[in-house]
């Protein structure tokens, strides 16, 4: 172990390189990511992220964890500040096309399906997929009648979920501005109020 590399130990060393990689993805994108520009980017020597990381993939899916985790930090935090579950799942809509706004590069990589592969994501990235499928649902099915059955249930959280992800996406890229996503999410409680035809 080199100099540089003895600063990094017991755990320190997977963190200081995904510090690395998160600003090279920041500052360049994905294409930029290299083990051996990471591992400049750390001040470690080039061999020294193979102790962590088998390959740009394996990095590239730490940082699909490391900003899953967040986005699911700032939804909380937003459920936690509103009040009633419309008030809560209209706060937690615009925490996560905030989110996306605010880290585009990040939010991109945690729904790149070469990184997390839908329906075969990595271990780390299993339990975050379904924490943040639970958080949805929970606060869709607070919206909802009591007598709103599995299915209805589970297609408005799939439809919630849909409309506030395509709306993140929109307005990363610069297609919608920021203020529709307050106007399209100030109608969700209409819309889960509303009875479907011939219910």
């Amino acid at each position: 172990m080199s100099t540089s590399d003895a600063r990094y130990h017991h755990g320190d060393l997977r963190r200081a390189l995904l510090d690395a990689a998160d600003e090279l993805l920041e500052e360049s994108g994905s294409a930029a990511l290299s083990l051996r520009e990471v591992a400049r980017r750390a001040g470690v020597s080039h061999n020294a992220p193979y102790h962590h990381f088998p390959d740009r993939i394996a990095v590239m899916k730490g940082l699909a964890a490391r900003h899953m985790r967040k986005l699911l930090g700032a939804q909380r935090a937003a459920a936690e500040q509103a009040g009633d579950p419309f008030c809560r799942l209209r706060a937690v809509g615009r925490a996560y096309a905030g989110y996306a706004l605010e880290n585009p590069a990040g939010f991109g990589i945690v729904f790149d399906p070469e990184i997390c592969v839908p329906g075969a994501p990595s271990d780390e990235m299993a339990p975050l997929i379904g924490e943040n499928e639970d958080l949805i649902a929970d606060l869709v099915a607070r919206c909802l009648t009591d007598d709103a059955d599995p299915a209805t249930r589970a297609a408005a959280a799939a439809g919630v979920w849909s409309l506030v992800h395509g709306l993140a996406q929109l307005i990363t890229s610069g297609h919608l501005p920021r203020s529709a996503a307050d106007h399209a999410l100030d109608g969700l409680g209409a819309l889960l109020a509303t009875p479907a035809p011939g219910a």
